[in-house]
């Protein structure tokens, strides 16, 4: 038996990973999601997603990619990068396989006649396309961002072709200065700030609901502490909350009380900010 078990949960509600079902839609993630899909939805080209680490970026995408590929009206793809070093002709690469496309051409001529040829396809099946590329922060080649540029000049009756949002930490921003036509064509901006208090405790009855929890398991005053010490970060919840569970269940207590809370802060060795 794990914790899982011994509180009668159907998931791990705590679990850090980007899983749509656990999305929260707190008044700045629903405010921000808006935005994006205005985007979205009115062929904007760029729009730019900042946030510090742990503020529910990824959570946000995966949930709007997930809501954009329902409506069956866009071509949608997610980039996740991993690295920030890319061989000539990458992301040419990499789009192509996201919008079906197998034979690129040798030339950079006959590569973006391809994306366009391709490009025009979908839109003439009236759906648009849309590439989302998280940790976008990592796109520190000019070359990289000299071609999202250029793609972004593909158009047909006034629309664009595509669409690019991009989602990373704050410093995104500065890379794109380094490209002022690149940078003067973004059309939304939005930020994630850290989760106030009252959205915190809102956070973890959401996921607890959602994982099948039958009753209250934080106490208030351990939902205070954790507010303390998270720095309002869903990231930073999740891992106090998680380890909460453990040592809740290691102890045999149906209820995480502050006692619990303060032992799990000191070996994870946080401080309150």
């Amino acid at each position: 038996m794990g914790y899982q078990e011994f509180y009668q949960l159907k998931f791990e509600p705590f679990a850090n990973l980007p899983d749509p079902r656990f999305y929260f839609n707190s008044p700045q993630h629903a405010l921000a999601k808006e935005y994006l899909m205005h985007a979205a939805r009115g062929a904007r080209g760029l729009a730019i997603l900042l946030g510090d680490i742990g503020t529910g970026k990824t959570m946000l995408v995966r949930k709007l990619l997930t809501e954009l590929q329902g409506t069956g009206k866009y071509q949608v793809g997610m980039i996740v990068l991993t690295h920030s070093e890319f061989p000539t002709g990458w992301l040419f690469s990499k789009i192509a396989n996201l919008i079906g496309l197998s034979d690129l051409g040798t030339t950079s001529t006959e590569i973006i006649s391809r994306i366009s040829s391709r490009l025009r396809e979908i839109y003439r099946r009236n759906e648009r396309t849309i590439i989302i590329i998280d940790e976008a922060n990592k796109l520190k080649s000019p070359d990289i961002l000299e071609e999202i540029r250029g793609l972004l000049n593909l158009e047909i009756a006034d629309t664009r072709l595509i669409s690019f949002i991009l989602s990373g930490l704050p410093e995104l921003e500065s890379f794109l200065m380094m490209n002022r036509a690149l940078y003067q064509r973004i059309a939304i901006k939005v930020k994630l700030k850290p989760m106030g208090s009252e959205t915190i405790r809102a956070y973890i009855a959401h996921r607890l609901k959602i994982a099948g929890a039958q009753h209250q398991i934080f106490t208030p005053m351990a939902q205070e502490i954790i507010c303390r010490y998270s720095d309002g970060r869903p990231r930073l919840v999740n891992i106090i909350c998680d380890n909460a569970l453990l040592e809740g269940y290691v102890q045999r207590k149906k209820t995480i009380d502050e006692t619990i809370i303060e032992r799990v802060i000191s070996n994870l060795g946080l401080r309150f900010e």
